[in-house]
């Protein structure tokens, strides 16, 4: 476990590998949108990697407003565009954001040889950060759809972002593009995030792929313990690097700079790792 003291750093500096067959597939969290991990994609792609960062339909904030979408709904279009990706790309690597790494482990366990790593920010299997009020453990209970669409939850200030700045920034964006919904999410959406979640948890052992886990100490959605858990109980190598001046949305907060950097040092370090086993550009099993 390494704990981050500086938003600063120059880690990943050094020359990368400007390697156009590996890609890297960001996947955004529950009720959000590609625009949490743009920062961290671009300095991806000026790394020389091949990004993609769709929106999941049923996962993205306003994109089923029926309720109708499912767990297995929101697996399949990640794995849709894992696939995409694998038509151009030799090597790829799928990081999420909070719920989105849940589905970035559910595609690691699902295809043990095609993925690379994954790189897990903030991930959550329950949101138990301090900002989630005592009474959400009683959604715990329920049990069936129609009861779970009763809910509505209110994400709550300070909206997974600690930086005043940001934060008003972003809320200004999203208002100015979407409704006042964005801020409502319904309880089916989070009931099948936790019936994600209970896969999720029953793959970790299988899961032997390379990992990097960026966590905040004082995560306002989702506590340490979430990662901890996976560091745990996941069979390959994890990296957990706890962040002390961040809140849940780490991919935009003050120390994005950090996460990005570490981010591109994990996939340099991982593809000359493999280089040194097996010839690079040699077509993975996907």
């Amino acid at each position: 476990m390494q704990t981050n003291k500086n938003s600063k750093s120059t880690i990943g500096q050094a020359a990368r590998p400007r390697a156009s067959n590996v890609g890297v597939l960001l996947l955004h969290g529950l009720a959000g949108t590609p625009a949490e991990l743009r920062f961290l994609g671009n300095r991806l792609s000026a790394s020389g990697y091949a990004v993609s960062m769709p929106t999941l339909p049923g996962l993205a904030g306003n994109t089923d407003i029926s309720g109708l979408s499912t767990w297995p709904d929101w697996v399949n279009e990640a794995r849709k565009a894992y696939d995409k990706l694998a038509l151009s790309c030799d090597r790829i690597y799928v990081g999420g954001l909070s719920a989105g790494a849940l589905l970035a482990l559910k595609l690691a366990a699902e295809k043990p040889q095609g993925l690379a790593g994954t790189m897990l920010f903030a991930p959550t299997l329950r949101p138990n950060g301090w900002s989630i009020p005592w009474t959400f453990k009683l959604f715990y209970l329920v049990q069936f759809r129609w009861f779970a669409k009763l809910f509505q939850f209110e994400e709550r200030a300070p909206f997974g972002i600690k930086d005043d700045r940001i934060r008003n920034l972003v809320l200004t964006a999203l208002q100015s593009e979407h409704s006042s919904d964005i801020f409502r999410i319904n309880g089916v959406k989070v009931m099948e995030m936790l019936r994600l979640s209970r896969s999720v948890v029953r793959d970790l052992p299988a899961i032997k792929q390379p990992s990097i886990i960026f966590h905040p100490r004082d995560d306002d959605q989702s506590d340490l313990d979430n990662s901890a858990e996976l560091q745990r109980k996941m069979a390959g190598r994890v990296e957990l690097c706890v962040l002390d001046d961040s809140y849940h949305v780490v991919t935009l907060d003050r120390q994005r700079g950090y996460v990005a950097d570490r981010t591109c040092s994990f996939i340099e370090r991982d593809v000359a790792e493999t280089a040194e086993k097996v010839p690079f550009g040699e077509k993975a099993m996907v």
